[in-house]
């Protein structure tokens, strides 16, 4: 396992793809330490002084008015992340819980919320053991943070709750014991330190992102795969139509086509052909997948600076001693860029659906239909557009804007949240569904290929022709579909066709 030596506040993208892939131990400098010790020295002085601050000395909530003894403000805390463990639903994937563990320590880390040492030092600890909360994926509406969520993220700090540990799912007090590690017991501001922030929802929209990065470095193979298969005009990727207009997106991606399509034989056979304009699902490729790499480009800089940021309430400021009430908590920039992502998988999947349906009509690809050799008798990919067709969809049903809604909670306290953490776990959802979208185009596009020979075509789309050909073979009459879609979405998921890209096509620059 290898440790990440990370700085609260300068968290890279490369490191959220580190965290992302594998079990990370994690380190921070030991000035960070330091800030850390002072903020709690803040907040002691705070809890001395005994005049009322929300959440460390008072109830929470509509209950802020309510003052409590300080004999009573480590219960208060316990009792806090108890009620609020109320998730229901699913476990959330292990690579987002031990996201949203790093993103929470980092936070807390940055001396802005007044915990111990102690508390990070147990997160580094579970970390190290590779122990994660078991976090339902349901019951945040993004405001006052992820708050059942990180509740439940929150108990085996306590010994409560319940852990992933070495395969299992066991009582989180057992597996600390296991693992030598003893619970700790909240004191003053603790536990609402830890259950305040995005941390969660930030978790969820990073790995929708790199998911969506993926399929649409996939989809740009994939459609370079379909202008061959179809003969399609290589015009539409000139340099200077691009410049004309200026939107950066549509420029990288328009010189990804070219790179990938230089040098076919497949575009040199039908130089002199009569066909004026083709369908905008092959012309206007870099326009529509060049939007999309613009919002996923958006996406990273406000999910960077989001991975970053101190969405606690209140903050404490060490300078001057001072209790800072405001809303961070608040994910309406995750919702907002979550709905925009979102946007992006929708497109990418509903442009790949287009091409399918163009292969498979012969008076537009001029290919056999439904790209079978024996029309009639055989129906070929006609049931697998239908498959393309239901999951594109259902993708533009998700795709609905999240963010603009909100049920007031807490006795009307809580009069606008922001729906974040739904808007960005339904991410997981929309990305699979276009990877399987994807995965049609991919087979229908190397049958067209196929179906060319003996013609080739370029050095890149011939080789995402050969990694399918390992797995899948040409069809040469009907067999049973499904064990292929899973074969090519298998692929597509494993980068095997973003790595053919002649660049990366998210800009890395904005680290």
């Amino acid at each position: 396992m290898q440790t990440l030596n990370l700085i609260p506040g300068h968290l890279t993208q490369d490191q959220l793809r580190q965290i992302r892939s594998e079990a990370v131990r994690v380190s921070l400098p030991e000035d960070v330490w330091q800030q850390v010790r002072e903020s709690h020295e803040s907040l002691k002085a705070v809890v001395q002084r005994g005049a009322p601050a929300y959440g460390i000395n008072t109830g929470f909530g509509k209950l802020a008015k309510t003052q409590v003894d300080i004999a009573d403000l480590s219960t208060l805390q316990h009792n806090l992340i108890r009620s609020h463990a109320a998730g229901v639903g699913e476990p959330l994937a292990p690579q987002i819980v031990r996201l949203a563990m790093i993103l929470k320590l980092l936070s807390l880390a940055r001396g802005y919320s007044g915990v111990r040492p102690q508390v990070i030092e147990h997160f580094i600890s579970m970390l190290s053991k590779n122990i994660l909360p078991v976090i339902p994926e349901k019951g945040s509406v993004g405001a006052s943070g992820d708050l059942a969520p990180l509740a439940h993220l929150s108990l085996p700090l306590i010994g409560e709750g319940e852990v992933f540990f070495k395969g299992d799912c066991l009582p989180a007090a057992q597996a600390l014991q296991s693992a030598g590690l003893s619970p700790l017991t909240l004191e003053a501001k603790e536990g609402l330190a830890l259950l305040n922030g995005t941390q969660i929802s930030a978790a969820l929209a990073i790995e929708g992102l790199f998911a969506a990065e993926q399929n649409l470095a996939s989809a740009i193979v994939i459609g370079a795969v379909a202008v061959d298969a179809a003969l399609g005009s290589y015009v539409p990727f000139d340099a200077r139509i691009h410049e004309a207009r200026g939107q950066s997106g549509q420029v990288r991606v328009a010189g990804l086509y070219r790179g990938l399509l230089d040098n076919s034989e497949l575009n040199r056979s039908h130089a002199d052909c009569d066909r004026v304009q083709d369908p905008y699902c092959l012309r206007c490729q870099p326009q529509i997948l060049g939007a999309c790499l613009d919002q996923l480009d958006h996406g990273v800089k406000i999910l960077l600076r989001e991975a970053n940021a101190v969405s606690d309430n209140p903050l404490l400021c060490p300078d001057t001693g001072e209790v800072l009430s405001g809303g961070n908590f608040h994910a309406e920039p995750v919702a907002m860029v979550a709905d925009n992502i979102a946007l992006a998988i929708a497109e990418t999947g509903s442009l790949s659906e287009r091409r399918v349906a163009m292969l498979t009509d012969s008076s537009i690809s001029e290919l056999p239909p439904f790209l079978t050799r024996n029309a009639g008798l055989e129906s070929g990919f006609m049931v697998a557009h239908v498959t393309a067709a239901a999951l594109a969809s259902e993708n533009k049903s998700l795709a609905h804007p999240a963010s603009v809604d909100s049920l007031p909670t807490s006795a009307n306290q809580e009069d606008h949240v922001s729906m974040a953490t739904f808007a960005a776990r339904r991410l997981q959802t929309m990305n699979e569904n276009t990877r399987q979208i994807l995965a049609v185009e991919y087979l229908a596009a190397s049958q067209g290929i196929s179906l060319r020979r003996p013609l080739t075509s370029s050095t890149s789309v011939e080789s995402a022709l050969q990694h399918l050909r390992d797995y899948v073979p040409e069809y040469m009459e009907d067999r049973v579909f499904y064990p292929d879609i899973k074969k090519a979405a298998s692929l597509i998921q494993q980068g095997r066709l973003a790595e053919l890209l002649p660049m990366p096509p998210l800009d890395t620059v904005l680290d």
